[in-house]
């Protein structure tokens, strides 16, 4: 018997497979902190002493490559986190490291955006950070590549903010990789088939500008970023 629902469900998320008219239908998305070690050096963090940390946003806050992003409300400080990110296509618990890649469908670059100082004050509380992660439209995300065009284990990754180089460093400085973030997951969650991993952002977030001359993302910034042999993701503040 069809369940009679008390209003229209909405409509599932998905994303895009790049050449394809396929999209990929997504179930949850799991993030990764603190995964370069020169980003995390930026946020004041050792990386030898802090592993990485997993924290969740919700599937319906993908964004489609090229749509416009409203600046989100109650933030003066707007970050963009560029990132390799794993689709699942297979789903497990307690997967062996050595076996892991056999769950993964495909790659993407996405952007984990970022309300910073709503995160660090939830740091400073001890408090969730799902405010400062989870909200409305913060996981743009370029078409899934599949992974049996190649897994991506290295190559560049970079972003710009209106034409300038912000971030720019190679997937392979990654401190844990793809298989270890996999297995690791596991570990917590039963993965699904059409879970999202953002894997982790590089330095650039912060670094290279003075304390004081610090620059956040503004409403008008076009944000343009690319993983090698992923694509270009593109989009701007509105």
């Amino acid at each position: 018997m069809r369940p009679e629902f008390a209003f229209p469900p909405p409509a599932a998320p998905s994303v895009a497979v790049a050449a394809s008219r396929q999209r990929f239908p997504v179930h949850r998305i799991y993030c990764v902190g603190r995964n370069y070690a020169d980003h995390v050096r930026e946020m004041g963090a050792d990386p030898q002493r802090e592993p990485p940390v997993f924290f969740m946003k919700p599937a319906d806050v993908v964004v489609a490559n090229g749509a416009a992003v409203a600046y989100p409300p109650r933030t003066a400080n707007f970050h963009h986190e560029i990132e390799l990110v794993v689709a699942i296509g297979r789903g497990g618990r307690d997967i062996p490291e050595p076996r892991a890649l056999e769950h993964v469908f495909g790659y993407a670059a996405g952007n984990d955006l970022t309300r910073r100082d709503l995160q660090q004050a939830a740091k400073r509380r001890g408090q969730p950070w799902d405010a400062a992660k989870g909200f409305d439209c913060s996981a743009p995300i370029a078409a899934i590549r599949p992974a049996a065009l190649g897994q991506v284990s290295r190559g560049r990754i970079w972003l710009s903010v209106n034409g300038e180089l912000r971030q720019e460093s190679d997937v392979s400085q990654m401190l844990w990789d793809v298989p270890h973030i996999i297995a690791e997951l596991s570990t917590l969650f039963e993965l699904k088939a059409g879970d999202l991993i953002f894997t982790g952002t590089p330095e650039g977030v912060i670094v290279g500008y003075p304390k004081e001359k610090q620059i956040w993302l503004k409403p008008g910034d076009r944000l343009v970023s690319s993983i090698e042999r992923l694509g270009e993701l593109h989009f701007t503040l509105t």
